[in-house]
């Protein structure tokens, strides 16, 4: 494990901290396993942070394995791994700690110290007094600078402390830094303050202490990326932060917004040459790892980040995209997007057709076609800016003079047979002509949606053996407001893949069979479109 002398590492005058595997792992939801530890510390280091902190060794038989795989399995090019633990308790001596002695035996060549900076909370947490709280921490960090780690020391309650007794707040900084931490994070632990609050208190500490400071904000108030920014504008400069935000309650400063602020607004190189256009993929890929849908509308990353859907904006975007994007989204690794909807107009639709490699060649009437035709289809209950495939048959007939089809549709027919023992058995019979020939297929499934799918697989896969490629990857259903009496319409959602990609359908019917029949057939012929094949009807 490489620890020390990266080939690529950015100057020490700046730290970019990640506490994913610790701090981020507290999120109610996330359940890590040391291979996904594992995994995440790849893709942090391949992003380029300066520090990793992988857990507490010794508080739990996860953490310690991980310390002691990390050692053997990883080779670190960008980061140092950092362990993370306790002062000494009170009474003792750190050098006869096992729980120091943890710390040590991970191997790790940086270790955090959490120490208590608010009184109420060493003499009722720690059950001991002010003055021996502060020697927990000079011997702890004093102890461990001898046997060769390098330490940051984490004021937990520091602000809250701060509020309540100054004095002693900026006594324990001031130990922190003789003893010989490199580093005093500042930790708005109950992520209460907001950012004028925290640059006035770092401004003043820093003047007081003469410490490096640090910043660990959690988001309880919505402010842990500004918080943390703030801190930096007040001299900070270690910054601890968690991949896409997760923490504790609602979360702590994200690591993307942050660093991406750092160097795309301040001018600060904290990452490798080139890392930052890896962004969106690391957060992306992060969100797999532990198992959450990413967030669609993240700062910087978001599929949404830099999706435009009203028309004002798309006319304004077609002359230059710098008129409603405050950064090129390529800068970060992630791209432009148009959504076609009724707030469309014609620049909308020109651009979508652009990312779709659709040259509209400035045809001002078959635009207005296309226009028109969305919002009478949205109208009816259709969404296209979730379903770029059916928007891309609905232009495409219109630029082309005709709809594409692989086949013609008889009739369809889906069974619900419930049956005596609780079970229900679904059947589905498809009746469809393709390259002239007519084809009855049956088929059962799970759902009569399902079943309608097998169904049509049966019947096609001969003729179109590409369609056995394809899958269906995710299926959402909405009921949207009745327009006649009890009536109601209902939109389905589809999203296919091949195996290359994936791309959404919709259907919209006043049943859910009929809508998502709908959204299959586009999906099919979407399909067989990717693939290069011709239509025939």
């Amino acid at each position: 494990m490489t620890t020390n002398g990266q080939d690529t590492q950015v100057d020490d005058s700046f730290h970019v901290f990640d506490t994913t595997l610790r701090d981020g792992a507290q999120r109610e939801g996330i359940n890590l396993t040391v291979a996904d530890k594992l995994t995440i510390a790849r893709h942090l280091d391949d992003f380029g942070v300066g520090f990793i902190e992988g857990g507490w060794p010794g508080a739990n038989p996860r953490d310690t394995e991980f310390f002691a795989r990390a050692q053997k399995e990883i080779t670190f090019r960008h980061a140092q791994l950092v362990a993370f633990g306790a002062t000494r308790r009170a009474g003792g001596k750190a050098a006869e700690d096992p729980q120091v002695r943890a710390l040590l035996e991970s191997g790790a060549p940086v270790v955090t110290l959490v120490a208590k900076s608010h009184d109420r909370h060493v003499e009722l947490a720690l059950r001991t007094t002010l003055e021996e709280n502060l020697e927990m921490v000079r011997d702890t960090v004093s102890y461990l600078r001898e046997q060769g780690r390098r330490v940051f020391v984490d004021c937990e309650h520091f602000f809250d402390g701060y509020r309540a007794n100054p004095e002693y707040a900026k006594n324990v900084v001031r130990t922190a830094h003789e003893a010989g931490a490199d580093v005093v994070i500042l930790c708005d632990t109950n992520g209460g303050m907001l950012p004028a609050q925290v640059q006035a208190v770092v401004s003043t500490v820093l003047a007081d202490t003469g410490a490096r400071l640090g910043i660990h904000a959690q988001d309880d108030t919505g402010c842990a990326v500004a918080n943390t920014l703030a801190a930096v504008d007040a001299g900070a400069t270690h910054v601890q932060c968690t991949a896409n935000g997760y923490g504790e309650r609602v979360g702590n400063a994200n690591l993307f917004p942050v660093v991406a602020a750092l160097e795309l607004k301040y001018g600060k190189r904290v990452l490798p040459d080139g890392a930052l256009a890896d962004m969106t993929r690391v957060s992306h890929a992060i969100a797999e790892v532990v198992n959450l849908t990413p967030s669609t509308h993240q700062p910087y990353v978001g599929v949404s980040a830099f999706a435009h859907k009203a028309g004002l904006h798309a006319s304004a975007i077609k002359v230059d995209p710098d008129l409603y994007q405050h950064i090129d989204p390529e800068l970060v690794g992630n791209t432009m997007r148009m959504l076609v909807s009724d707030m469309a107009g014609r620049a909308s639709i020109e651009l979508k057709g652009k990312e779709l490699g659709i040259d509209l060649g400035g045809d001002r009437e078959l635009v207005g076609r296309v226009v028109e035709r969305v919002k009478e289809r949205e109208l009816q209950g259709y969404t296209y800016e979730a379903a770029d495939a059916s928007f891309e048959l609905l232009l495409r007939a219109e630029a082309e003079g005709r709809v594409r089809r692989y086949y013609r549709t008889e009739s369809w027919r889906a069974i619900v047979e419930d049956r005596p023992d609780g079970t229900h058995a679904n059947e589905a019979t498809v009746k469809v002509w393709a390259k002239g020939e007519r084809i009855v297929a049956t088929a059962e499934g799970n759902g009569p949606v399902n079943a309608l799918d097998r169904a049509m697989r049966v019947g096609l896969e001969r003729i179109y053996p590409q369609l056995a490629k394809l899958e269906l990857v995710d299926y959402k259903v909405r009921i949207l407001e009745g327009r006649h009496g009890t009536g109601s319409t209902t939109r389905v959602l589809i999203t296919t893949g091949d195996g290359n990609g994936e791309w959404a359908t919709v259907g919209v019917a006043d049943n859910i069979i009929a809508a998502s029949w709908q959204a299959l057939e586009d999906a099919y012929t979407y399909g067989l479109l990717r693939a290069g094949v011709e239509p025939t009807e």
